[in-house]
């Protein structure tokens, strides 16, 4: 039986993983896990870690979750995969039937593509390629908002804003246009989150007054930039903003890859601005962490200005070769059956009021400026000086030590900088909510003891 070393050392021989500087290993080990339960990952060295970040936010209802389990066994045996092109099957039509139903009202059209960056570059291309079948070849750009993400792929890193992941490739890059955004960490003190948002969006307003003529789209996070260290906003902004994207005739694209799924205390984040997008991103809890796909959900008018004969050369052009993956799709499928059969938008309001209780002690720490949280995403960011809100330098890695005391102490937290949150799957428990914050706080003790 492997042990955690031997696995460790074979892995560091050949491979390289994502968002981590490989040398940070020679001192801080890589865990191999063996298996999932629930809420649990167990190592080869029987080691238990509460995944209290849903494997980068993908995992709603626990690992080895026996109903997903099941379809995916049953799909197993009569179809894994076929061409999407020409072809079809009906995990990928029932998915599309279920995705237009529960979606906001108007987007009738389904795009599957792989993941969540592959997502927004279909969006990004299909809403500039729309203007261009309409005529409007002068609108090239896209608006998007400080401190946002939308994935690391060339387009899509494009119209994210945050400096680690776009700095260095910043020569590849389109250029877009960036307004200020919504974040309410820095509202004054005594306003509200609907007043900031509100007061922050006139920077917006001017900008599609100034440039709508030559803009695609404007593309955004919903209620939660969460790779920008889960800085949040109201929903007053998105319906601000949907009604200035139909008076300046500029497209709206939401991507609720991380924020779908019943991330903010609705399934989707768009539903509590009460608006429909006229493109929707998804992925990551789409198949409740077991496969990767992506859909882009838009309207019937978008679709209409692709569909002529083929000699006006005006369909879409974009294609993955794993395109609609019927065990993807049946995932997905029994993903959306747990929400509708469980009632679980309703029993997450619970969980949330539990998280929120288990965090409760934070708001007066010392070296926490904020505790925020929307729905089932809960956010603690550390400073220097509370008064002042001056930040820890980043050299000092403050987050990563709260990491590392946590993985001793049995739970996964990888926090962002120095923003620890909690994302668990919904499948958590109040018990489990106590340990994931009780180690939380020990862990940012050890991390500011200096």
């Amino acid at each position: 039986m492997p042990s955690n070393q031997s696995l460790s050392d074979r892995d560091l021989s050949v491979l390289w993983h994502p968002c981590t500087q490989m040398k940070d290993h020679e001192t801080f080990p890589i865990i191999p896990i063996k298996k999932g339960q629930g809420v649990w990952l167990e190592d080869f060295d029987g080691n238990r870690y509460l995944d209290a970040i849903s494997s980068w936010w993908v995992n709603l209802f626990g690992h080895a979750n026996p109903i997903i389990n099941a379809a995916l066994k049953d799909q197993l045996d009569t179809l894994e995969h076929v061409i999407f092109a020409g072809f079809t099957h009906q995990s990928a039509v029932k998915l599309a039937e279920k995705l237009v139903e529960i979606t906001p009202e108007g987007l009738s059209r389904c795009f599957y593509a792989d993941n969540g960056s592959a997502a927004v570059e279909v969006a990004l291309k299909m809403s500039f390629h729309y203007w261009r079948n309409q005529g409007q070849t002068q609108k090239t750009k896209f608006i998007t908002l400080e401190n946002s993400y939308h994935g690391e792929t060339l387009g899509a890193l494009a119209v994210g804003n945050v400096s680690l992941y776009k700095e260095t490739y910043a020569p590849l890059l389109m250029d877009v246009i960036t307004v200020p955004g919504p974040d309410c960490y820095l509202r004054e003190p005594g306003e509200s989150w609907a007043d900031y948002s509100t007061r922050r969006f006139a920077l917006m307003e001017q900008t599609l007054q100034q440039h709508s003529d030559a803009v695609c789209a404007v593309i955004i996070e919903p209620l939660v930039q969460c790779a920008g260290n889960m800085r949040m906003y109201d929903p007053v902004y998105l319906k601000l903003l949907r009604a200035a994207c139909d008076k300046y005739n500029v497209h709206l694209i939401a991507d609720e890859i991380a924020v779908g799924f019943g991330r903010t205390g609705t399934l989707f984040a768009c539903e509590q601005a009460v608006i429909s997008p006229d493109f929707m991103c998804l992925s990551k809890g789409l198949t409740g962490g077991y496969l990767p796909l992506s859909a882009v959900l838009t309207t019937d008018q978008v679709y209409q200005a692709f569909y002529a004969d083929y000699q006006a050369m005006s369909a879409f052009l974009h294609s993955h070769s794993y395109t609609g993956n019927a065990l993807a799709c049946r995932a997905a499928l029994a993903t959306i059956d747990i929400f509708q059969q469980h009632n679980i938008i309703e029993k997450n309001k619970s969980l949330a009021d539990s998280m929120a209780k288990a965090a409760a002690r934070f708001h007066d720490h010392p070296n926490v400026a904020e505790v925020r949280q929307t729905g089932m995403i809960l956010a603690i960011e550390l400073v220097k000086n509370k008064r002042t809100r001056e930040p820890y330098p980043w050299q000092e890695r403050r987050g990563l030590k709260v990491y590392q005391y946590a993985l001793s102490q049995g739970v996964l937290l990888r926090p962002l900088g120095n923003v620890i949150y909690f994302m668990p799957p919904y499948i958590v428990t109040e018990n489990e909510l106590l340990l994931i914050a009780d180690v939380a706080w020990q862990g940012i003790q050890q991390a500011v003891k200096d």
